[in-house]
């Protein structure tokens, strides 16, 4: 197909987000965009699970600041399975760029969520992001 969609890497996802609007909206959007949402959780210790129960995931996206603790767990449980993780958050801790292809500041445009998941994508298919959003960092793990 010469004008086609290319295959996304990064199809199916989980969602990890304390905060029911946020969390809601962005299910709702990337599902829209045809991403599979494998689950939305709100915590640590259930975004742990799910990623130990070897859901098929291929990206993380998690806000750092969790009721439970921190997105920075559900990131290392994530590169335990070889998963890159993207923290969608109001503020980045310098550790996670050990731990994350990149991090997207809130708030944040629902096309800019969908710009920082499509260069962690380029990244992996080892090609060059096309544009990246004002408040998206990609972390030197990512390239």
């Amino acid at each position: 197909m010469l004008f086609g969609k290319k295959k996304r890497h990064l199809a199916r996802l989980l969602v990890v987000e304390d905060e029911p609007l946020v969390a809601f909206e962005n299910e709702h959007f990337l599902s829209d965009e045809g991403y599979e949402v494998m689950a939305t959780v709100d915590s640590v210790a259930h975004a742990v699970r799910v990623i130990a129960s070897r859901t098929p995931l291929d990206l993380v996206l998690a806000d750092i600041h969790l009721a439970d603790g921190s997105g920075i767990d559900v990131a290392r449980a994530a590169a335990d399975r070889g998963i890159p993780v993207l923290f969608v958050t109001g503020q980045s801790p310098g550790e996670a760029a050990a731990f994350a292809a990149g991090c997207l500041s809130k708030p944040y445009h629902q096309r800019d969520l969908l710009l920082a998941i499509e260069a962690i994508e380029a990244v992996v298919r080892g090609e060059t992001p096309r544009r990246l959003p004002p408040q998206f960092r990609l972390f030197d793990k990512a390239a």
